[in-house]
């Protein structure tokens, strides 16, 4: 490396060095600093170190200096991110659904860079979430990154709607080419969701992110702002039960008391909670009446009970009974 080179590129390699391997713990000397240099082809002296310490310090890097009978050195102080915050965003991408194995130990590897050498191996974390499933389809990115770009331009987007079939694979379902004005992302139930205008049928329709395949940025302009400013997002998100939408009902439902949590958890601290006896109470929400509500009503159990309107309690009943008699017809099967 030529000699003018090597001292452009000095205070990037000061910098690599300070970031990636040094910590409170493990300062690097003066003399560690020189040798690090020279191997990468890098002349320096002991005073030209400190003065480019100095210019470092002054552009707004936290380098603090440690004074020691052993000779002491520098370490780099301020990051980006601190341990904790790294440890937390390595669990959240670990434990997420939404993110691919691959691509999960790609993203920890660069956190992990992030956090120096003497630290990465505290990122080294396991998250154990019981039935905790991988998407397969790593093309999910490019199609957010083209959703992005898509509401950010008011444009609209075009993409094939894919389906699981018996070999596991994702394969295009019928009729599954799509054209829409894509609004807003939702992260629910651990999946991503587009919230997208369809002008065929008039009205704001959800799709799962990781099941959309050959997202493209059209030319034409976004329709349905009308539409969507009628949406409250985090009331959209919470009656949805999955995003798998019914029609919207105001329900009045009774639960026991100790079941608070459960119902705050679903619909919020502003849920219209009444007491009724010190035993139960009752719960007005809008929610969309669909098998995703009714499967979360009986997953709670015989202590969970549809209040009104009476035509809700009679789809209730008959999503039930209909789940008994295809049990029983099943049973009687040779």
């Amino acid at each position: 490396m030529a000699k003018s080179a090597g001292q452009k590129l000095k205070l990037l390699y000061l910098i690599k060095l300070l970031s990636e391997n040094t910590d409170e713990n493990h300062p690097v000397s003066t003399a560690e600093i020189i040798a690090y240099l020279g191997a990468n082809g890098i002349h320096s002296e002991r005073k030209s170190i400190y003065d480019d310490i100095e210019k470092l310090c002054d552009f707004g890097y936290d380098i603090i200096q440690v004074q020691s009978r052993l000779g002491g050195g520098y370490y780099m102080a301020g990051r980006e991110f601190e341990l904790a915050e790294l440890k937390l965003l390595v669990d959240a991408v670990q434990s997420s659904r939404f993110i691919t194995t691959r691509k999960s130990r790609s993203l920890i590897k660069k956190l992990e860079q992030m956090a120096g050498k003497h630290d990465a191996g505290k990122l080294q974390r396991q998250v154990y979430v019981a039935g905790r499933i991988k998407t397969e389809n790593e093309s999910i990115y490019y199609s957010i990154d083209n959703i992005h770009k898509a509401i950010q331009e008011n444009r609209q987007i075009s993409f094939q709607y894919l389906d699981w079939n018996l070999k596991k694979e994702l394969v295009p379902r019928q009729n599954s080419d799509k054209k829409v004005s894509p609004w807003a992302l939702i992260w629910q139930d651990e999946n991503y969701y587009l919230a997208a205008f369809d002008p065929i049928d008039g009205i704001m329709k959800h799709y799962r992110v990781d099941k959309m395949g050959k997202v493209k940025v059209l030319k034409e302009a976004r329709e349905g702002m009308e539409q969507f400013s009628k949406v409250d997002l985090a009331d959209y998100t919470n009656q949805t039960f999955g995003m798998y939408g019914g029609k919207e009902e105001i329900v009045t439902m009774q639960f026991p008391n100790r079941l608070v949590g459960v119902i705050l958890d679903r619909f919020g601290r502003e849920a219209d909670i009444r007491p009724m006896t010190d035993r139960v109470f009752r719960v007005r929400a809008k929610v969309a009446v669909s098998g995703q509500f009714f499967g979360w009503l009986a997953g709670i159990g015989r202590e969970a009970v549809i209040i009104g309107p009476a035509s809700v309690k009679e789809q209730y009943r008959k999503w039930l009974t209909d789940i008994v008699t295809t049990m029983q017809l099943t049973e009687e099967l040779p």
